[in-house]
């Protein structure tokens, strides 16, 4: 499932870098002396993924700096499903369809230490992403509505303690999962499972505390996991440490309590997330072709829920009744080429995750047959593998192709038939015509999922 940044870049994600309070942090100074560097960008971190290469912006002033992002894709899979739609991810949305996944239109707003941000998020993941988030729905006034267009919206204060204290409240993104929201600054499109199935934003406070040049502490109080509410009366908390020892690593751990199973605030839910990246080998400075960079990452998570739900519904972290979640990445990525305009990456990963309180659900008619059996001891594993071919122009554009494949012990993914219905449309409520009048659509439907797919994808991202 990944990816809060501060007046400078949007650096969304597990690995977002930098926390900058001045509108110029973005901008590469080698001349900078080491009391004027901002926190984690003491070195040239634009290898890590899950963070913005860029090192300026087209529009950064002393009161705003902007942060446009166009992200459009096309897809296909193996089976071609009659309805055109993906299931089991928040990258993708229609298959073989061009398809405008994502435009963030906003920036930073910075004046003496008050700060503030906002992010648009139009496109199909204003749709895919808030779906699967059934907080809103507790009480009057539609949430998912009301902030399925935001991405990020948030203010705060900076206080010059350390190297900076920043409190801000709002919807800010999560770290969790390595990978970033904005999927420019990422090694691949379609993020493996342990990413796509964890937090991509929170709704709260946070408090981003720089004790150093190489270190972020961060506390969260958030309405709960991924989601807009809260499904119980107790809040989450959560903390992450993020350290760059080295221009050539970094760590980042994550940590979460809350209580996220609705209407059962005895279940108490449990979640580290840890990730490692290093550049192996850095001949950047070096003209001509060949290999310039090379860098690896690796994600690791453990979660479970813990308690008696109504019903007499137990829920222990192993056994008959398990309700845990145990999940790995790792990627591998290379550089080359004159000013490393080509990347290669590849890479994948597993997940376990019985109960499947984490799964993104597969959407139209197969919504409640999968929720149905979303109880303590079900079955739902899986891995995943993938490569990708970068062509980057300049700082401003990527463009991707890449190969997916993805397995599931479970019927999971859309196959021929797909999830909406025998001919693949739905009736339209906002219209006084019946589309069975043009399109037959007669008899009962069971939704056709399949326990694999291969995936082309081609991907056109460019930022500002």
């Amino acid at each position: 499932m990944k990816k809060l940044l501060l007046p400078v870049l949007l650096l969304s994600g597990i690995t977002t870098a930098v926390y900058a309070q001045t509108p110029d942090a973005a901008k590469k100074d080698t001349t900078k002396k080491v009391d004027d560097v901002q926190p984690l960008s003491y070195a040239d971190f634009s290898w890590i993924n899950g963070q913005n290469r860029q090192n300026k912006k087209l529009i950064d002033n002393e009161f705003f700096t902007g942060d446009f992002t166009f992200d459009m894709n096309y897809t296909q899979s193996n089976h071609n499903p009659n309805d055109n739609t993906v299931t089991g991810s928040t990258a993708l949305a229609r298959n073989r369809e061009v398809d405008i996944s994502f435009v963030g239109i906003g920036g930073d707003f910075h004046y003496e230490n008050v700060r503030g941000r906002i992010m648009t998020q139009f496109g199909t993941r204003s749709t895919v992403v808030p779906r699967n988030d059934y907080s809103g729905y507790r009480g009057q006034y539609d949430l998912p509505d009301a902030y399925r267009y935001l991405s990020e919206a948030y203010g705060g204060y900076h206080f010059n303690v350390m190297k900076g204290l920043n409190i801000d409240m709002g919807i800010f993104m999560s770290y969790i999962g390595m990978f970033s929201y904005n999927n420019f600054e990422n090694w691949s499109y379609q993020p493996s499972y342990t990413s796509d199935n964890t937090p991509w934003f929170f709704n709260g406070i946070r408090a981003q505390l720089f004790p150093s040049l190489k270190t972020k502490v961060e506390l969260w109080i958030i309405n709960g996991w991924q989601s807009y509410g809260m499904f119980n009366k107790m809040p989450g908390i959560g903390f992450s440490v993020n350290t760059r020892p080295s221009p050539r690593t970094s760590f980042i751990t994550n940590n979460y309590f809350g209580t996220d199973v609705a209407g059962a605030p005895g279940v108490k839910r449990y979640h580290t997330d840890n990730s490692f990246q290093h550049l192996y080998f850095d001949a950047s400075n070096k003209k001509g072709p060949g290999i310039k960079r090379a860098a690896f990452t690796l994600t690791a998570d453990f979660g479970f829920q813990n308690g008696t739900a109504p019903g007499n519904v137990t829920y222990s972290p192993f056994g008959k009744n398990a309700s845990n979640f145990i999940s790995a990445m790792a990627y591998n990525r290379l550089w080359f080429g004159n000013e490393m305009k080509w990347g290669w990456t590849i890479g994948g990963g597993f997940m376990s995750n019985p109960s499947r309180y984490l799964a993104l659900v597969p959407p139209g008619q197969a919504t409640d047959g999968f929720l149905a059996a979303s109880t303590p001891g079900s079955k739902m594993s899986g891995w995943d593998a993938s490569t990708s071919f970068d062509y980057n122009p300049s700082n401003w554009m990527t463009v991707r192709f890449e190969l997916v494949h993805r397995f599931m012990n479970v019927p999971y993914f859309a196959g021929k038939g797909g999830v909406t219905g025998p001919t693949g449309y739905q009736a339209n409520p906002a219209t006084s015509f019946n589309p069975n009048s043009y399109i037959p659509n007669t008899g009962s439907f069971t939704p056709d999922l399949v326990n694999s797919e291969n995936r082309v994808i081609v991907a056109l991202i460019t930022r500002f």
